[in-house]
């Protein structure tokens, strides 16, 4: 098929890797602007651009879709399918209805539980045992289009939202394809009405850790949270995230460090912290962590709360 891209971050890269792979003409790229990014805050190209640009693709941004001027691009265009992965714009009715087939979208959640911005953290923070990705139909209404294709896969015990992420793209990029090549015998199966969950966007609030949850809850945050933004506690007046974990035995007053191997108390049971990140500094798995500067046992992890 004649294909428009539309994505911008890193989950969005392998559906296009796989749509050239599979012999899609690529008509256009669609993708955010260049953002400030890095300590010179220069204006830094989306993963999908940087991509497209090394395919040899054409890629646009404009800053809106709403326009006539932009509309009559796309339109001009001729494609036969758009396929939207993680783009960040709204696109008009006007935009979804050009392509003959018009327009499908990779969603990383099994619709209508996760509909919204951040389906893989929501997932996990929410202690779902199964996620999967959805390829559906664009309509007006947030992730609310019929479902033409799905694919379902569990969720590891210790799996943080950067393992399950990758997991998920590449599970959506052979998704979209299948769905592309299958087109024409697909039946479009509408979500049911029961179910429906919404995954708000990460606020960097939600991110501080309150170890007078239980173990579960505690544990779910920290790896939901991983890598951005994070949860975070505080120890000697610096900030220390939280990048791996799991649930250990053990018990003692919530926030306190049971062992040197960072078993943490929580209101109830205990996790084990794996990974850890102070504020300025690289990653660290915990038993380098406390080769550094140590946090002790009967240390206090919930003071400052």
């Amino acid at each position: 098929m004649r294909v428009i891209f539309m994505g911008t971050p890193d989950f969005s890269v392998s559906a296009l890797d796989a749509l050239v792979a599979a012999g899609h003409e690529i008509a256009a790229v669609y993708s955010q602007p260049p953002r400030p990014a890095g300590r010179g805050k220069k204006d830094r190209p989306s993963p999908v651009q940087q991509r497209a640009e090394s395919l040899g693709l054409q890629v646009r941004h404009p800053v809106s879709l709403k326009t006539p001027e932009a509309q009559a691009e796309f339109a001009a265009l001729n494609a036969d399918i758009a396929v939207v992965v993680a783009y960040g714009l709204i696109l008009p009715q006007a935009v979804l209805d050009m392509p003959a087939k018009g327009c499908l979208n990779i969603h990383a959640s099994l619709l209508p539980r996760w509909r919204g911005a951040a389906p893989i953290h929501r997932a996990i923070m929410a202690g779902d045992a199964q996620t999967g990705v959805c390829i559906m139909q664009m309509e007006a209404g947030l992730d609310t289009g019929p479902v033409l294709l799905r694919r379902e896969t569990e969720i590891g015990r210790e799996e943080t939202t950067a393992d399950l992420h990758d997991r998920l793209s590449a599970l959506g990029a052979q998704a979209v394809v299948e769905a592309l090549d299958t087109y024409d015998t697909l039946t479009p199966q509408p979500q049911p009405e029961e179910g429906i969950t919404y995954a708000a966007k990460i606020d960097k609030a939600e991110a501080r850790i309150d170890w007078s949850q239980p173990a579960e809850v505690v544990d779910r945050l920290i790896r939901g949270l991983s890598p951005f933004p994070g949860a975070w506690f505080q120890h000697e007046g610096v900030r220390i995230k939280a990048l791996a974990s799991g649930v250990a035995d053990g018990e003692g007053p919530a926030g306190t460090v049971l062992d040197d191997t960072l078993r943490i108390a929580c209101g109830q049971g205990a996790v084990r912290l794996k990974r850890l990140q102070r504020a300025g500094k690289a990653a660290q798995d915990a038993a380098e962590f406390q080769r550094g500067a140590a946090i002790a046992t009967g240390a206090d992890l919930s003071q400052g709360e």
